[in-house]
């Protein structure tokens, strides 16, 4: 791949990055609603028995897990693996999820603005300047702790100095854990880690990894630079430098693009006056969120998934922002009218805005 000019090792060790992670999130949730489900191998996905096999998992409680269960498994390897009599399989409900995330994000930005959520029930949080707290360990005890009040939910943490580390250390002790590492324990904690733990090596990676002799960050040490880009590009170059505890990657704060709202049915809808109810609700679940936002936007993608599992999505774009949801409810209408089957058997219906862009308000002179 031709010759490779070594990059320079600059570690940037001035920050302060907290990686918060929700403890097997949706189940948890679930769990909280459900006491009666903490005991039972509980698996957020569509039960397989039902779907002529189709489904994943998007993510299962501490008891499934102990039976091999994770999440992006399919459905049925999961009904394959856990006993029938403690398993529970449970439709995932993300409006209610999003909600959750949405309380977990409004006490994110009682510490600090610069958050990067990478998922539902993860985010990263870059507090070196934060909103008055003595100590970042300080702030990251409040957070947890605020987190469980508000939600009676559990995350761990991790904090350091990069968004690698904080990663790797809220997995270290999971659930409700709890761990610090500063940049004089970096190398220490970094050469005692499994490769197979490191950020990025996968399934794929890590035999090779091994059959290099590479088992953990002690031995990856052992290889240059040049080896490692020679071999595996870019990521070479990731695992160096991750190794030797490099991370300079800054907290990304993302402009939201998107929002919107999707509800799964146990009972399908099967007429136009359901369906029609559905979606008023939906646009305005879709219009209170535009609006604690500030946003607004000029297409509408309607989400429509029928009893066996088909999924259609149709969008229009408008010459205007809207965000009013009678506005919102009206598109989504055309739009069912458009894809609308013969047969009406729907499980599930979603609406989207995208092309959001900030409101802009204008002072306007009124007359008394």
């Amino acid at each position: 791949m031709g010759e490779w000019l070594s990059v320079p090792e600059i570690n940037d060790t001035s920050r302060r990055i907290l990686h918060i992670d929700m403890d097997a999130f949706y189940a948890s949730i679930e769990q909280r609603d459900d006491p009666s489900l903490k005991k039972r191998a509980l698996v957020i996905a569509h039960d397989p028995r039902k779907t002529g096999g189709k489904g994943v998992v998007t993510t299962a409680n501490y008891v499934a897990r102990q039976y091999g269960v994770h999440s992006a498994m399919s459905a049925q390897e999961a009904l394959r693996l856990v006993p029938k009599k403690v398993l529970t399989f449970k439709d995932p409900d993300f409006t209610k999820y999003h909600a959750v995330s949405d309380q977990i994000h409004a006490l994110f930005h009682q510490v600090t603005d610069l958050i990067e959520p990478v998922a539902l029930d993860e985010a990263y949080l870059d507090v070196t300047a934060n909103k008055d707290f003595k100590t970042t360990i300080d702030l990251a005890l409040w957070l947890q702790q605020a987190i469980k009040k508000e939600t009676n939910l559990t995350c761990s943490f991790g904090l350091s100095y990069n968004k690698f580390l904080a990663k790797e250390a809220s997995e270290y002790n999971k659930p409700n854990g709890r761990t610090v590492i500063l940049p004089e324990q970096a190398q220490a904690f970094l050469e005692r880690l499994a490769i197979g733990e490191f950020r990025g090596v996968g399934a794929k990676t890590k035999p090779v990894l091994e059959d290099m002799g590479i088992q953990n960050g002690a031995d990856l040490l052992e290889y240059s630079q040049v080896d490692l880009v020679q071999r595996f590009g870019k990521m070479g170059l990731g695992l160096y430098q991750h190794a030797r505890g490099i991370d300079n990657r800054p907290v990304l704060v993302r402009d939201r693009k998107s929002i919107g709202k999707e509800r799964t049915y146990r009972a399908v809808k099967t007429t136009d006056a359901q369906v029609e109810q559905e979606l008023k609700h939906l646009a305005e679940m879709v219009a209170e969120t535009l609006a604690s936002k500030q946003k607004h936007g000029k297409t509408v993608v309607l989400k429509v998934r029928d009893r066996d599992f088909n999924t259609i999505t149709k969008r229009t774009s408008l010459p205007q922002f809207i965000n009013q949801a009678t506005d919102i409810f009206n598109v989504a209408w055309q739009l069912w009218e458009q894809i609308k089957p013969q047969e009406i058997a729907i499980r599930l219906l979603g609406i989207t805005v995208t092309g959001l862009e900030a409101q802009q308000f204008e002072n306007l002179d009124l007359p008394l």
